[in-house]
């Protein structure tokens, strides 16, 4: 029997008229392709290293491949694009690929979940009738805000598989940075009713919660689990609010600003500079911190990772 040479794309294998060149250069052939590499290295015989891996294990690699990939959003570059997609896609094959192994779910199984979700969640395209009104992008967002409150009852009533019961913020996994967390939170109870009228209202809180850690900070009640640690919460969650009012993703906007070059060429940007007063001891102070988050980065701070 022909054994499959994993190693070369499918294309290379076509024959030299060019036959069946369409098939074996479909995503659907390549895809096939990365859960035959994943198998592979998976068997015994395989790679010992992704054969001790857990779902636990993979847990930072995951999270690191998803940062990288906000990243690669982040520069505009295509080809850091496509290189970070991959390696969040064998994220993907070798979760299920140890789920599969253990009996419990595939790939092709998340694909279906996936898929039957994009088709529930979007009535307004997979069962539209010719006569039926365009949406606007609001109303989709409040539509779907309402297919999700319903799957939640559902499930809340679905027993065996639904111990806790659903609300609105369940979904929000508390994972997530915190930040983004608030973020996700203020826009699930924005879409219930809970929500300031217009971004002015907000900045008006936001004026209230600075007043509130003034005065702490002026009292001395600083540091952890301190009154103007509450206070701060308070304040950044209501600064987390104005960034979805103004349609501004919180953590997109905080690494799009100017903050503390990590590269090695201890430049400090005018604008991080000028934050600090142009002090020599702060500029030593954030030189520090620089050489610190470099030094975390080299290799060996963390386990390394094939992709």
């Amino acid at each position: 029997m022909k054994v499959m040479d994993l190693s070369r794309p499918p294309s290379e294998g076509a024959n030299g008229d060019g036959s069946m060149a369409a098939m074996i250069d479909s995503p659907g052939a390549k895809f096939e392709r990365l859960l035959a590499i994943m198998q592979t290295l998976r068997e015994p015989g395989g790679c010992p290293w992704d054969r001790e891996q857990t779902h636990a294990s993979l847990r930072p690699f995951v999270l690191e491949e998803t940062y990288e990939l906000l990243e690669a959003i982040d520069s505009g570059a295509a080809d850091a694009l496509r290189e970070e997609l991959g390696d969040y896609l064998f994220e993907a094959v070798f979760l299920a690929r140890i789920s599969e192994e253990a009996g419990d779910f595939g790939i092709g199984d998340a694909i279906d979940a996936i898929c039957a979700k994009l088709v529930r969640r979007h009535p307004h395209v997979f069962e539209r009738s010719a006569d039926d009104a365009s949406m606007t992008s609001d109303q989709v967002l409040e539509k779907w805000e309402t297919l999700k409150a319903r799957e939640r009852d559902s499930a809340a009533a679905g027993g065996a598989e639904s111990k806790t019961r659903k609300t609105t913020l369940s979904g929000v996994p508390k994972t997530l940075p915190s930040l983004l967390r608030a973020y996700e939170i203020s826009a699930r109870a924005a879409a219930v009713g809970f929500d300031w009228a217009k971004p002015t209202d907000v900045l008006a809180k936001i004026d209230e919660e600075v007043a509130e850690v003034r005065r702490e900070v002026e009292a001395g009640a600083t540091g952890h689990l301190s009154k103007a640690e509450e206070e701060m919460g308070d304040l950044l969650f209501a600064m987390a609010n104005l960034s979805r009012k103004l349609g501004i993703e919180p953590e997109a906007a905080l690494r799009r600003a100017d903050v503390p070059s990590e590269d090695a060429s201890g430049v400090i940007p005018s604008r991080a500079a000028a934050a600090l007063g142009g002090s020599a001891a702060g500029l030593q102070q954030l030189r520090r911190f620089v050489a610190l988050r470099v030094r975390s980065r080299c290799p060996g701070a963390v386990s390394s990772h094939p992709s």
